[in-house]
């Protein structure tokens, strides 16, 4: 397998020289950054469109994304920053390294929520409401930036040589101790590639099932903010069973749990457990008005 190239033998796939970049006018453009791009591009719109739809103002939701995109890189650096201090702590200037690679989409969707209460509290707007427009344009913003990932062959799982294989040059991947021992042991006598689970692909998929669920429910929801907790409930029950598979999560010091595995938990729960809590006071509403 020549540098460059990723396969899905098993679906018949192979592509040849699949680059990380490309120059324009002698500056390098990472795809991984062209794709978050678009991702969040394609978000805004889906928001704004929601918006038109819905009746209100298409323009707070462009001036929303000014912030809210400003503090989710922020907010997604500092978290794989957090939990990967050891890297760091020796040369606190690696920090502001973005072209290196390093951001956690946890990071960055809590900064996203924590921006959201704020500017709705300045500007006076029901951050449920905001929210929920949000919430299909977030995760179809997601669903894309995995993409990403893609590009720089990383985000993948374990050893795995079922129909969705993915095959990928040792050399290209980002980050050796990706590789585990499993992966290692795998590997074909002479052989200068491994197999692994596309875990970047099963969550873009899944994320795009949750776009779909929250596009199709928008209209039948029951409250303001109905649509936030389903995004909760469904992304963190997604990245909850694919972190479990994943070679690089980062862990909670001083403990082998998968950090983002716990946040994903939490996520589920709070999710189901509010919605149920709302549900159960809008029921009992009617009730105490006839009072």
């Amino acid at each position: 397998m020549n540098i460059g190239d990723i396969a899905f033998p098993n679906l018949g796939i192979y592509l040849k020289d699949v680059p990380r970049s490309f120059s324009v006018f002698g500056f390098e453009i990472a795809f991984y950054g062209l794709i978050i791009g678009i991702g969040v591009m394609a978000g805004l719109l889906t928001a704004v469109q929601i918006a038109k739809r819905t009746g209100q103002n298409p323009d707070d939701y462009w001036d929303f994304a000014i912030w809210a995109v400003l503090f989710s890189v922020i907010g997604a650096r500092l978290y794989y920053v957090a939990f990967s201090w050891e890297d760091y702590k020796d040369n606190l200037l690696d920090i502001f390294k973005l072209r290196s690679g390093g951001l956690a989409i946890y990071g960055g969707v809590i900064a996203a929520f924590i921006t959201l209460f704020v500017w709705c509290r300045i500007k006076k707007k029901n951050p449920l409401l905001i929210g929920d427009t949000a919430m299909p344009g977030l995760i179809l913003g997601q669903a894309i930036g995995r993409w990403g990932n893609f590009m720089n062959r990383e985000v993948f799982g374990d050893y795995y040589n079922g129909l969705l294989s993915m095959q990928i040059p040792i050399s290209d991947v980002r980050d050796s101790s990706d590789i585990t021992e499993n992966i290692a042991s795998h590997i074909p006598e002479g052989a200068n590639y491994i197999n692994v689970h596309p875990t970047f692909l099963y969550e873009s998929l899944w994320n795009l099932f949750i776009f779909a669920l929250l596009l199709i429910y928008r209209k039948h929801k029951k409250f303001d903010g109905e649509l936030c907790l389903l995004y909760l409930g469904g992304y963190g029950l997604g990245r909850f069973v694919i972190e479990g598979i994943r070679t690089d999560t980062l862990l909670i010091p001083g403990t082998a749990l998968p950090v983002s595995q716990v946040l994903a938990l939490v996520m589920v729960i709070f999710a189901v457990v509010t919605d149920i809590f709302v549900r159960i006071r809008l029921k009992k509403k009617p009730v105490e008005t006839e009072k």
